[in-house]
């Protein structure tokens, strides 16, 4: 809306040009998602539902009576900042309006006294993710010139033209993974916040001065993203929403995300992932969370439907192991996986761009 309002506005004073950069939109809706977050919260604490009472830390105080849920504040404050700044295309839209979805369906269990179960939120996890799937093909594919999807991969110069089922399903794997994962790690006060601010950081960096800048894709052998500046800015915006989540939300944390913000942010992180072109960028932004929920995952499915015991000497998801088996406190916790993830994320995107 303000990048169109600005247009309409030049003519009667020329600095409105500057709503139309997108330097400047990123810097916008980065700090009044920041700001916002961190302003709003505190006041609907008393709004929000409370924790039942599972503990976040070793030795800390429980999370029990802390509100918890607030995933739906500062997602829907990322969203609307989203349609007030930004020329939004068609994809993007959708992709909000999926955003908040996957996050209403984890507020609504956040909020429910009876938890949903495991089955019907993974149900509704995988409707979200083939229906985001099913648009990312359907949009990605009308932008070339073949009417097909091109992914490039690590270590290969040119492209790769994916068939629309193969598509689909590495999209829902990618996407449903990425959202239990990243609800998984929501165990120790702004873990999973801060991994995943990593990962936004990240993928909007990648897609301001890489993906959406012609001159430097060209060089770096990289299909160039039209569409990557409005990208960066709904990325950053977002980074600013989790930023403000954060500043109440670190150790000792006053408020907690739920299924409501955890499960939106993992939605949100695969979809970049998949809008890039790469899925195994996803290593560059979410390695510890996969490495952390993903293998608890993988032990509960393989013990539940195969009868196997893998991993059995190890707790899951990993921060309960380094907390309870090696006596990490909470920061302690929360600094070693950022650092491991910030080394592995550098280490990916320098092979990925370099190694072509």
């Amino acid at each position: 809306m303000l990048y169109h309002l600005a247009g309409n506005l030049i003519p009667y004073f020329g600095p409105f040009r500057l709503f139309q950069s997108y330097t400047v939109l990123i810097v916008l809706a980065l700090y009044a998602a920041f700001f916002a977050s961190v302003l709003l919260l505190p006041k609907l604490y008393r709004l929000l539902p409370h924790d039942r009472g599972r503990e976040f830390t070793l030795n800390a105080e429980a999370a029990k009576g802390k509100p918890t849920g607030s995933g739906c504040v500062f997602i829907s404050l990322f969203v609307c900042i989203c349609f007030l700044l930004i020329p939004l295309t068609r994809l993007q839209t959708v992709i909000l309006l999926l955003t908040w979805l996957t996050m209403l369906t984890g507020f609504l269990d956040d909020r429910s006294a009876v938890s949903w179960g495991e089955y019907r939120k993974a149900l509704l996890d995988l409707v979200v993710c083939v229906a985001a799937a099913i648009f990312l093909y359907g949009y990605l594919s009308q932008t070339t010139a073949d009417g097909k999807v091109h992914l490039w991969l690590p270590f290969i110069s040119g492209t790769v033209a994916v068939p629309p089922w193969l598509y689909i399903i590495i999209a829902t794997v990618l996407l449903w993974a990425s959202i239990n994962t990243t609800n998984c790690t929501d165990g120790v006060d702004g873990l999973s916040s801060t991994l995943v601010l990593v990962g936004l950081i990240t993928m909007g960096a990648i897609f301001y001065f890489v993906l959406g800048h012609r001159e430097i894709a060209s060089y770096l052998l990289v299909p160039h993203l039209a569409a990557g500046a409005n990208w960066a800015v709904m990325t950053f915006a977002l980074a600013g929403a989790l930023m403000g989540y954060l500043w109440h939300n670190a150790f000792p944390s006053h408020v907690l995300m739920g299924d409501a913000g955890s499960r939106a942010l993992g939605f949100y992180i695969g979809v970049c992932v998949m809008v890039s072109g790469n899925p195994f960028l996803i290593f560059a932004t979410s390695s510890i969370i996969f490495v952390n929920g993903g293998l608890g995952l993988l032990k509960v499915f393989l013990m539940r439907f195969c009868k196997m015991k893998v991993f059995s000497t190890i707790r899951f998801p990993l921060h309960d192991h380094m907390r309870h088996n090696h006596n990490w406190s909470p920061t302690q916790v929360l600094l070693k996986f950022l650092i491991m993830q910030v080394l592995i994320t550098l280490a990916v995107i320098g092979l990925f761009f370099k190694v072509r």
